[in-house]
Formats: C-alpha cells, sequence, structure tokens
C-alpha cells in the first residue's frame, strides 16, 4: 500500500467522548484519491472515507465506505511517527 500523508491532527472529542485522530492522505494504489480517516485510540476502529465524494455529499454505505483494516496500520504507524516527532 503507498500512501501519502497529507496532515494528521488529534481532536480530544470534547470533554467525555473518544478521543481520535483524523488523518488526510492520498491512496497512490487508489488513482491518487484523497482520503480521510478517522482513527480512534481502540485497535480496529478505523474509517476512511473520499474525500471528493464526502464533498459531493456523498456518504452512502458501499458509495463512500472503504476498508478501514486495509489501512489501519499504515495509518497507525504514520500517527506514532508524527507523535514522536512532536514530542521532540
Amino acid at each position: 500500500m503507498k500512501l501519502k500523508i497529507i496532515d494528521i491532527a488529534f481532536h480530544r472529542n470534547g470533554i467525555c467522548g473518544a478521543p481520535f485522530h483524523v488523518v488526510l492522505f492520498d491512496d497512490r494504489c487508489n488513482d491518487g484519491r484523497r482520503m480521510m480517516a478517522i482513527a480512534f485510540e481502540e485497535e480496529g476502529h478505523c474509517a476512511v472515507l473520499d474525500v471528493a465524494k464526502l464533498a459531493a455529499e456523498e456518504i452512502a454505505f458501499g458509495l463512500n465506505s472503504w476498508r478501514g483494516d486495509d489501512y489501519e496500520a499504515h495509518l497507525r504507524k504514520a500517527i506514532k511517527q508524527r507523535d514522536a516527532k512532536e514530542a521532540l
């Protein structure tokens, strides 16, 4: 899998919600498609959506749904690398 990470942001999700990371990336194996992932702290909780389809208000399952489990390991690695850089 070839991903180009554009940006990563941490969201604490208010005072009682589960925090998560948002990752904006290009999927070079999928026509360079710009994607957005939401990765919660617990493994297996990762959602991936196509940004262009979101902009076109397409959110239906099967039309703008991507296998988070296919992307998750790569995304979590990028999150850890970013967190390590910020800790310096």
